[in-house]
């Protein structure tokens, strides 16, 4: 038999496993970890003579993009638990308690300043040496900054150098994160066929809510299973210590993948881009900006239902710590199941009218979350949540495929990432500071609206852009 392996028999849907394309249409080159599949030994043959190698490369590469995503998500995520229930008292013990509360938050917006400039580094990078070595660094960045947090003495030990120290770690969070998306999703879309890239896109796009639930599950365990003053003195540690082990484990599956087959193309033929940040800044700027302002209300969904509704209800309400966690995981469920939907369907319904419905549905929720939440019945409580974490999903899931097809091959790591990330410096970073203020001054009515509104600019932004489910990667 031939290197070259016959075509595989195509079931009534007119695809095969690992959602390939149909016999006779145009599929790119099969690669497995190690190179082309007709490079030799890369290749495997089943027995009826089909060839194995590209769904089996497909499971790696899905697998890569997704344990990488949610691992660093694990670690953004960690951090944000514990800004929201005990970073005030460990590291700012002389505020009020709403200042000491800004304060954690602050912290915490720091990485989202950081992001955008973490987009610039790896995405240079990413567009000039290739998607997967720059991946792998972003992934030891995050992870050993995360853990560090662990070891961090607090102000009772450090004094001022403690929060100095914190802030200078949760920078570091950012950069790392900031290279880590668009280098996973592109890691997907690249390597996916066509007509499939929504569904491969949707495994990065999963890493959050995973990663969430994680973080949160762990803390909920902690809570559970320590008293106050074990969770507030060493507990809270825990998950961020963890952060070690992780990392070893996605470097594990990162460095088993090859290179995607669109940028070595883009390396053959000597197409690469010698400033990919200034390159993308000047042919694609419209695209940067319309992206961002489209991920604004993914993020501020997340992080108001996440992040602000943990301290609202644990410190305002008066609900008890580990029933407000075990909601948020109820809630996950919801971001994974608006996700995996919304991405998926996007390879016949298109991004764009996906990502507007959510933010419509998002813009009608958002008047909804807080008198649900104000209820302070468990069960509303987790409507509320699990509702807005549904809309956030359907918005995020087609993100994947969508920002990445914005940009040309030679500047789009730089691209997606700085759309992506921008996004989270308007609704992620922004969010948690402008609902706390908010509901002091106005209300937690006033929140709600200001989520609604968060969700209109989106949808404006999105409607200014284009469909691109149809367009070549090159």
């Amino acid at each position: 038999m031939s290197q070259q392996a016959r075509p595989a028999k195509t079931d009534p849907a007119g695809s095969r496993d690992g959602g390939l394309p149909a016999e006779g249409t145009r599929t790119p080159e099969p690669f497995t970890a190690d190179g082309p599949a007709d490079a030799g030994p890369g290749t495997e043959a089943a027995p009826g003579g089909e060839d194995k190698s590209r769904p089996e490369s497909m499971r790696r590469v899905a697998t890569a993009s997704f344990i990488g995503t949610a691992i660093e998500f694990y670690d953004f995520y960690a951090y944000g638990t514990a800004a929201a229930l005990v970073l005030d008292d460990a590291f700012f013990p002389n505020l009020s308690p709403l200042n000491a509360t800004l304060a954690a938050f602050s912290t915490y917006a720091v990485a989202f300043v950081a992001r955008p400039l973490g987009s610039l580094v790896f995405g240079h990078f990413g567009d000039r040496v290739g998607r997967k070595s720059v991946l792998v660094a972003s992934l030891l960045l995050m992870g050993l900054s995360t853990a560090f947090v662990g070891l961090l003495p607090g102000y009772a030990t450090l004094g001022v150098w403690a929060p100095l120290l914190l802030v200078l770690l949760r920078f570091l969070q950012g950069i790392g994160l900031g290279g880590e998306w668009g280098g996973a999703a592109l890691l997907a879309v690249e390597h996916a066929p066509e007509k499939r890239r929504g569904l491969f896109a949707a495994f990065p796009q999963l890493g959050p809510s995973v990663g969430f639930f994680a973080a949160t599950g762990i803390f909920w365990a902690l809570s559970t299973g320590l008293d106050d003053a074990a969770f507030r003195s060493w507990g809270w540690r825990v998950p961020f210590l963890l952060s070690f082990a992780l990392v070893a484990v996605g470097l594990f599956v990162r460095l088993r993948i090859s290179e995607t087959p669109v940028f070595q193309r883009v390396m053959d033929t000597q197409e690469k881009s010698k400033a990919p940040a200034m390159e993308v800044f000047r042919t694609h700027w419209r695209e940067i900006l319309l992206g961002a302002g489209g991920m604004i209300v993914a993020y501020g969904l997340f992080y108001t239902a996440t992040t602000y509704c943990l301290n609202y209800a644990t410190k305002g309400l008066g609900v008890p710590r580990s029933t407000m966690l075990a909601l948020s995981m109820a809630a996950c469920l919801f971001l994974a199941a608006g996700t995996w939907f919304a991405a998926t369907r996007s390879d016949a319904r298109g991004r764009r009218r996906l990502v507007l419905l959510g933010c419509g549905l998002a813009a009608v929720w958002g008047l909804v979350l807080f008198p649900l939440m104000d209820t302070e019945q468990p069960l509303l409580m987790a409507l509320a949540l699990g509702g807005t974490l549904l809309c956030m999903g359907v918005v995020y899931g087609p993100m994947g495929a969508y920002l990445p097809e914005l940009f040309s091959a030679r500047v789009r790591y730089s691209g997606a990432s700085l759309a992506y990330n921008l996004g989270g410096v308007l609704g992620g970073a922004v969010a948690p500071l402008v609902a706390t203020d908010l509901q002091a001054s106005y209300g937690s009515g006033a929140v709600g609206w200001y989520v609604s509104a968060m969700a209109v600019v989106s949808l404006v932004c999105v409607l200014s852009l284009p469909e691109t489910r149809t367009r070549e990667l090159g």
